[in-house]
């Protein structure tokens, strides 16, 4: 059974290709530093996720996200970082900064910036985004406590962020930063 981490411990595992999981705004999530391949693909493996699909990038502020969003307008800025009621992940064009299993086979990449204390706090500490993926098996719910996503996962995880979700009923809306569509509600 992974044991839960301090904030620092975590960093640590991260940075020595390790995957964990953390509280979001609705479900558990799980992570990876997106720069590390064989950590998106141990990931992707835990989920048992096909890698066409992708994965989400979240991060604590704008800043962190800047790699990503060279060549954005700054109307298409702001729209990241405008109040929502409901968690949104953005997807905006791919600019040759993000790994093929990050992107999956997609032309954008999927970013959210997070209001979470705990995600923004782990974003904050690591300095950079993380992947962030629901903590469940391709197909199957996503885990809603923490007794649930150890009984899951077992010995697969690294590292674990105590802490509460942020309330909300369901994953983050995805919507097109191009055309403000929504992918997903």
């Amino acid at each position: 059974m992974p044991q839960a981490r301090s904030l620092d411990a975590l960093v640590d595992i991260l940075r020595e290709g390790g995957v964990i999981a953390y509280p979001t705004e609705a479900v558990w999530g799980l992570g990876c530093d997106p720069d590390d391949v064989p950590a998106l693909q141990r990931l992707l493996d835990i989920k048992r996720r096909d890698p066409a699909k992708g994965v989400i990038l979240v991060a604590a502020d704008l800043e962190q996200c800047q790699p990503w969003l060279e060549g954005l307008a700054p109307d298409q800025r702001r729209r990241l970082v405008e109040p929502r009621a409901q968690p949104t992940t953005w997807l905006v064009p791919d600019n040759g900064r993000a790994h093929a299993l990050v992107r999956g086979e997609h032309t954008r990449v999927a970013l959210r910036i997070s209001e979470h204390p705990e995600v923004q706090a782990l974003c904050r500490a690591f300095g950079g985004p993380l992947v962030s993926t629901s903590a469940n098996r391709a197909g199957e719910p996503s885990v809603m406590s923490l007794e649930a996503l150890q009984q899951l996962f077992g010995n697969e995880l690294d590292g674990i962020l105590e802490g509460a979700l942020g309330g909300h009923t369901r994953p983050s809306t995805i919507r097109d930063l191009a055309t403000g569509d929504v992918l997903r509600a």
